[in-house]
Protein backbone atom coordinates (compact mmCIF):
# COMPACT_ATOMS: atom_id res chain seq x y z
CA UNK A 1 0.00 0.00 0.00
CA UNK A 2 1.13 3.36 -0.75
CA UNK A 3 1.56 6.96 1.36
CA UNK A 4 -0.62 8.28 -1.13
CA UNK A 5 -3.60 6.68 -0.68
CA UNK A 6 -5.12 6.80 2.75
CA UNK A 7 -6.32 3.96 5.07
CA UNK A 8 -10.02 3.92 4.95
CA UNK A 9 -11.48 4.07 8.47
CA UNK A 10 -15.00 2.26 9.44
CA UNK A 11 -15.82 5.30 11.45
CA UNK A 12 -14.48 8.17 10.64
CA UNK A 13 -14.43 10.75 14.33
CA UNK A 14 -13.35 14.32 12.85
CA UNK A 15 -16.82 13.43 10.41
CA UNK A 16 -19.27 12.82 13.01
CA UNK A 17 -18.30 14.27 15.90
CA UNK A 18 -21.71 16.05 17.11
CA UNK A 19 -23.41 12.79 16.49
CA UNK A 20 -20.65 10.71 18.50
CA UNK A 21 -20.73 13.12 21.78
CA UNK A 22 -24.77 13.41 21.52
CA UNK A 23 -24.97 9.53 21.46
CA UNK A 24 -22.16 9.02 24.27
CA UNK A 25 -24.35 11.45 26.58
CA UNK A 26 -27.46 10.45 25.92
CA UNK A 27 -26.00 6.84 26.85
CA UNK A 28 -24.14 8.54 30.14
CA UNK A 29 -27.51 9.88 31.43
CA UNK A 30 -29.62 6.51 30.50
CA UNK A 31 -27.51 4.50 32.07
CA UNK A 32 -27.32 6.58 35.05
CA UNK A 33 -31.02 7.08 35.45
CA UNK A 34 -31.05 3.07 35.10
CA UNK A 35 -28.61 2.50 37.97
CA UNK A 36 -30.33 4.85 40.57
CA UNK A 37 -33.37 3.12 39.73
CA UNK A 38 -31.83 -0.32 39.66
CA UNK A 39 -29.75 0.27 42.87
CA UNK A 40 -32.60 1.77 44.76
CA UNK A 41 -34.98 -1.21 43.80
CA UNK A 42 -32.51 -3.28 45.22
CA UNK A 43 -31.87 -1.93 48.64
CA UNK A 44 -35.73 -1.80 49.07
CA UNK A 45 -35.86 -5.27 48.40
CA UNK A 46 -33.50 -5.91 50.60
CA UNK A 47 -35.21 -4.19 53.04
CA UNK A 48 -38.41 -6.19 52.41
CA UNK A 49 -36.89 -8.94 53.13
CA UNK A 50 -35.16 -7.82 56.45
CA UNK A 51 -38.04 -6.11 57.38
CA UNK A 52 -40.68 -8.84 57.03
CA UNK A 53 -42.77 -5.76 54.61
CA UNK A 54 -44.63 -6.70 51.75
CA UNK A 55 -43.34 -4.49 48.69
CA UNK A 56 -43.37 -1.08 51.11
CA UNK A 57 -39.67 -0.38 50.56
CA UNK A 58 -39.47 -1.42 47.26
CA UNK A 59 -41.90 0.83 46.38
CA UNK A 60 -40.30 3.72 48.70
CA UNK A 61 -37.09 2.76 47.29
CA UNK A 62 -38.20 3.24 43.46
CA UNK A 63 -39.24 6.14 43.98
CA UNK A 64 -36.28 7.32 45.56
CA UNK A 65 -34.30 5.98 42.72
CA UNK A 66 -36.42 7.88 40.39
CA UNK A 67 -35.83 11.42 42.70
CA UNK A 68 -32.17 10.45 42.55
CA UNK A 69 -31.43 9.11 39.18
CA UNK A 70 -33.30 12.54 37.90
CA UNK A 71 -31.42 15.03 40.10
CA UNK A 72 -28.59 13.57 38.78
CA UNK A 73 -29.44 13.68 35.55
CA UNK A 74 -30.52 17.05 35.49
CA UNK A 75 -27.06 18.15 37.16
CA UNK A 76 -25.24 16.17 34.79
CA UNK A 77 -26.82 18.54 31.79
CA UNK A 78 -26.13 21.34 33.70
CA UNK A 79 -22.43 20.67 34.18
CA UNK A 80 -22.35 20.08 30.12
CA UNK A 81 -23.89 23.03 29.16
CA UNK A 82 -21.50 25.30 31.56
CA UNK A 83 -18.67 23.65 29.86
CA UNK A 84 -20.16 24.06 26.65
CA UNK A 85 -20.85 28.32 27.45
CA UNK A 86 -17.50 28.67 28.97
CA UNK A 87 -15.71 27.11 25.39
CA UNK A 88 -17.75 29.58 23.43
CA UNK A 89 -16.72 32.81 25.34
CA UNK A 90 -13.32 31.94 25.12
Amino acid sequence: MSDDKKKKSFFNYDKNRDWTENFALVTQLGLTMAGSILFCFFIGMYLDKWLGTKGLFLVIGIFLGIAGGGVTVYRQIMDMLKDKRKDKDE
